[in-house]
């Protein structure tokens, strides 16, 4: 079988398409043929060993993943063979075939293709967790997006709306904009690129107190970190909540004494620790996604695919700040 493998760190410049021995699952375990990867933010981490997580050289980025089970280890009960599944591995799915514990796995619905299968998990998931189990966002409540036409961003917005929310989205573009709003944002504004003055902080969090309607919001959905971060936590309304998701323009330092002032609550999200520890929390999230999915309110939006060969393109453009939506690479 064919993988990608990342043999020394570095960007996806230094990743090696690389013929394998096909694998043989063990005990709870089944081998997947491999149809569609995700591409996620930390996949341009790990190959840097950047991220949180460091597993041991050579390893296939890639993080979650659709396709078909081929073959079940010892004492494995379900899936069965030809089951159509998706999973979250964390790496590895960059691969032809790729083994995985039996009870990582999730049933693919018919309904759903193998790209969108492979584009659900991690980002609506995060953004569920997020806005739901850390913020517990309400209807009629209002909700400030950072990165609104990224992946994680795109799912909050589709995610708001379907809570109930007003939305407002915050992008770098134009054409972003128009994405965001074909999600369904009420709302949005092009932030500045590059480093932002403190002249230049106080104007966008005066822009994102008007769009919020003077109150300032409910909550942030911070996806993107950096300069944006501050004029997005002064925009909170009292007793708002800041959501910090991740730090693709940096990581920021925030004066807490802002926290003070509007008792807001700043809320770290993780969600690849919660789940693993909260596997029942975690189920309950993938069934409320499943059943929005199914009625509508939610679909992933694929801007592009790449085959396996080109991956690191795929990677390249994440990074990058190009992609709108979800990249995916199908086998």
């Amino acid at each position: 079988m064919k993988a990608l493998l990342s043999t020394a760190p570095g960007g996806p410049e230094t990743l090696a398409l690389t013929d394998l021995p096909t694998p043989e699952p063990g005990r709870g375990e089944v081998r997947v043929a491999v149809k569609a990867v995700g591409i996620n933010y930390p996949d341009t981490l790990i190959i840097e060993d950047r991220y949180q997580f460091r597993p041991p050289r050579p390893f296939a980025p890639g993080a979650e993943l659709a396709g078909v089970v081929e073959a079940v280890g010892e004492g494995v009960t379900g899936p069965a063979v030809g089951d159509r599944v998706i999973a979250v591995p964390g790496w590895g799915a960059l691969a032809e075939q790729v083994i995985i514990r039996a009870d990582q796995t999730l049933p693919l619905p018919g309904s759903m293709s193998f790209e969108e299968g492979a584009a659900l998990l991690m980002t609506y998931g995060t953004s569920y967790y997020a806005l739901k189990n850390r913020a517990g966002l309400k209807a009629g409540e209002s909700l400030l997006v950072l990165g609104a036409a990224g992946g994680v961003g795109a799912a909050a917005v589709e995610l708001g709306k379907a809570s109930g929310a007003r939305v407002i989205a915050a992008v770098s573009s134009e054409d972003k904009l128009a994405f965001a709003r074909e999600l369904g944002a009420n709302d949005g504004l092009i932030y500045p690129a590059g480093d932002l003055d403190r002249a230049a902080q106080k104007t966008l969090s005066e822009d994102f107190k008007r769009l919020s309607g003077g109150d300032g919001f409910d909550v942030v959905y911070d996806a993107v970190g950096g300069a944006y971060a501050e004029p997005a936590l002064r925009a909170l309304g009292w007793e708002g909540r800041y959501l910090v998701v991740g730090f693709p323009a940096g990581i920021p330092s925030i004066p807490l004494n802002l926290a003070l002032l509007k008792s807001v609550q700043i809320m770290g999200v993780f969600w690849g620790a919660h789940v693993a520890r909260e596997p029942q929390a975690h189920a309950e999230i993938v069934s409320e996604l499943m059943h929005l999915h199914a009625e509508g309110r939610i679909r992933p939006r694929i801007s592009k695919t790449w085959p396996l060969r080109q991956a690191g393109e795929a990677i390249t453009a994440l990074g990058d700040r190009r992609a709108m939506g979800k990249l995916v690479v199908t086998l």
